[in-house]
């Protein structure tokens, strides 16, 4: 039994290095019996690679995390980790391949118990029977908790909660509070990982503020308010310095593309133009909507709209070929797994969505002209090393992304829609694709720039709209256009 008296959790100058980037940077907290501590921080600040090595999915490099005697750890992350088409009874009996003997089979009466005396513990008991997927967000958040919990030998273990409230409604969020409270009032510790400020102050009882890897700020939650919080997330006060001077769209124009009414996935009403030569950005939280749009608009995910065009001329019928066919362009987040073939080289990668400037009268591929086209985009792009054959998963992070930039400014696009455009790439890396994003707004395409990054999207955009709740809550041009007003407004305290 652990000592009621000393911290359940202990985290002491936590390092972790990456190539060009350290994540945290002699990070210490403590998590003590019945307290509920929240862990702030922007995209980057570090919370992800913590919360990863507390999972032991990341290895320290340096520092120690410490439990007290009998104390486990148990993390819930975003996604829940539940498989969908099974009941809440048989995901938690998915981690126990036998019974209490070891040997027998697991009784499944018996186990339908259990789930019931774990769930009920949090009010109300549902279909326990029923696929996880037909419960409601935070039924599932229940199930994944009462899966962590089974097995206790006493009730004095640390459960991390990461960013579990973005997918609840918010009338579900206090549903899920009240569990979390019940589970720190018998006396385990909490770590409560998120961005939504007012659900931090209605929770915690400590925050711990991480920036740039560091930590920042460990104070009690009666001592600090929304101001406060943003300002130690970014850094800076109410009076930060302004984002890049408007100017750049081309006022009279025919919008490069103009949407009224966007909805699908997570976005639920979104009215946008882009002009040629502006580049404007999309910020917002985690779960508002934001990291959708660029894809709902190339037509990669359904979308519907009460009007769509492109350079003044309607795209009803919206789909990644359409989309090419039209001018647009898109560079999703993810490259590896939908922006590139990865066992394809770099000059298949570049040129395989486009390939009827290479082709000749009887539709062959003239290698010849491939290689020159492609031996000048790696020129023009910086691509390191510049070798066309090779493997695109030989490349860096930054040298992929490079690659994948390159074939969509290719042929000069009408619209360039950019999701994370820098996320994972050195610096370096990172000035080189700002420069050739800026170089296709001067060349007259409107370009769309979905980013978490404050900073990435002050030092790009003419304007930003920010999303809250699946919707465009905010338009900030000018001096307006600051860090500080970025958080405020995406947490819905502006």
């Amino acid at each position: 039994m652990a000592d009621p008296t000393a911290p359940l959790l202990r985290v002491e100058g936590l390092i972790k290095a990456f190539p060009n980037l350290i994540a945290l940077d002699g990070v210490s907290l403590d998590v003590n019996p019945g307290e509920i501590v929240a862990v702030l921080g922007h995209n980057g600040s570090g919370k992800s690679t913590l919360v990863k090595v507390l999972a032991g999915a990341y290895i320290a490099d340096g520092g120690t995390v410490s439990l007290a005697d009998g104390t486990g750890l148990h993390i819930i992350h975003q996604d829940l980790a539940l498989v969908g088409e099974l009941s809440a009874v048989e995901n938690l009996a998915l981690v126990k391949r036998t019974g209490p003997s070891g040997g027998a089979p697991i009784r499944r009466g018996a186990e339908r118990e259990r789930t019931r005396e774990l769930v009920s513990r949090f009010g109300e008991v549902f279909d326990l029977d029923a696929p996880v997927r037909a419960l409601t967000p935070a039924q599932r958040a229940i199930v994944a908790i009462s899966r962590a919990l089974d097995g206790w030998e006493h009730p004095a273990n640390v459960i991390v909660l990461d960013e579990s409230t973005e997918s609840l409604h918010r009338s579900e969020v206090e549903t899920l509070f009240a569990a979390v409270r019940r589970l720190a009032a018998e006396g385990a510790g909490v770590i409560f990982v998120s961005h939504r400020l007012d659900e931090v102050l209605s929770l915690a009882h400590r925050v711990v503020v991480l920036r740039d890897g560091r930590k920042v700020a460990d104070e009690p939650v009666s001592g600090v308010d929304h101001t406060r919080l943003v300002e130690l997330i970014t850094g800076s006060s109410a009076a930060a310095v302004a984002g890049a001077p408007a100017g750049a769209r081309r006022p009279g124009a025919v919008p490069a593309l103009r949407v009224r009414g966007l909805q699908g996935g997570t976005v639920e009403h979104l009215d946008l133009d882009v002009l040629p030569g502006e580049i404007v950005g999309v910020a917002g939280a985690l779960g508002s909507g934001r990291e959708a749009v660029p894809s709902l608009l190339y037509g990669a995910t359904e979308a519907a709209a009460s009007e769509f065009a492109v350079a003044g001329s309607d795209h009803p019928r919206r789909s990644p070929a359409a989309s090419l066919r039209r001018g647009v362009a898109f560079v999703p987040g993810d490259r590896a797994r939908l922006g590139a073939v990865r066992d394809m080289n770099a000059r298949e990668n570049m040129t395989l969505p486009q390939l009827r400037t290479l082709t000749g009268p009887l539709g062959a591929i003239s290698a010849r002209r491939e290689r020159e086209e492609v031996g000048a985009l790696m020129t023009e792009y910086g691509v390191r090393p510049s070798l066309p054959d090779q493997r695109f998963s030989l490349f860096s992070g930054g040298n992929q992304q490079k690659v994948v930039m390159a074939r969509a400014l290719r042929d000069d696009p009408v619209v360039l829609l950019l999701d994370e455009p820098t996320q994972g790439v050195d610096i370096g890396a990172k000035a080189a694709i700002y420069e050739a994003i800026e170089r296709a707004a001067a060349a007259g395409a409107g370009v769309l720039v979905s980013s978490s990054d404050a900073k990435e999207l002050l030092r790009l955009c003419d304007r930003v709209i920010v999303m809250r709740d699946g919707r465009g809550a905010a338009e900030l041009e000018g001096p307006d256009l600051t860090e500080n007003r970025l958080v405020s407004e995406g947490y819905g305290l502006a």
